[in-house]
């Protein structure tokens, strides 16, 4: 599977790592990225402190922020030549269904919809899956300033609706990581193991990691 595709997405909730392991994987197939770029976001700080009151506006700047940084990409780049992304065009619903009212929301589908994107389908999925306690505790480690009032709560519901909509995705194969048990991004042999895993990858779905 590590060999024959073309766009891997690194996806997972706040705090699992996938951008830094989206650079890590990037890196050892001498690939491009294509990254999210959240500290851009003018409203994210004040969303975490205010939820309801910075959650449309948080959700459409991060959306014309994926539609820009796919339209900056070249074609033949997102459909033919190889890279890695940190981000699945598919989570924006998920946060927009999390994050806003009913009546944002409804809003936020009709923006969605005029938009009409074509995001590439990706050719393989990597699913960092984790505790919102380990979530938190990472998130804390970073230390972004914008991230200081994200709570454990917040980050549990995260993680849910990832699992939620991970169950349900068949666009793309996925490969399910315990973020918990391994940590492919500072540990060599973790690494070596994911790629070795994804290189022999043969089904639709799989998942990696120890039992506990």
């Amino acid at each position: 599977m590590l060999e024959k595709a073309r766009h891997i997405v690194v996806e997972g909730p706040i705090g699992a790592g996938k951008t830094s392991l989206a650079k890590r994987l990037a890196e050892h197939l001498q690939v491009p990225t294509l990254l999210e770029k959240p500290g851009e976001n003018p409203f994210l700080a004040r969303f975490y402190q205010n939820m309801s009151r910075f959650g449309l506006q948080t959700q459409l700047f991060f959306l014309f922020q994926r539609l820009e940084i796919l339209r900056e990409q070249p074609t033949h780049d997102l459909f033919a030549d190889r890279l890695v992304s940190d981000f699945l065009f598919e989570k924006d619903n998920l946060f927009a269904a999390l994050n806003l009212s009913n009546d944002e929301y409804a809003l936020y589908r009709q923006v969605f919809a005029a938009l009409a994107p074509q995001a590439p389908v990706p050719d393989l999925v990597i699913y960092l899956q984790a505790e919102p306690e380990t979530l938190m505790e990472r998130v804390r480690r970073r230390g972004l300033d914008a991230e200081k009032k994200i709570g454990e709560d917040y980050l549990a519901k995260v993680a849910d609706s990832y699992a939620r909509f991970f169950y349900q995705y068949d666009a793309a194969p996925v490969f399910t990581v315990n973020a918990e048990s391994l940590n492919p991004v500072d540990d060599d042999e973790d690494f070596r193991l994911l790629v070795e895993r994804l290189s022999n990858m043969r089904g639709y779905r799989e998942f990696f990691g120890y039992a506990s």
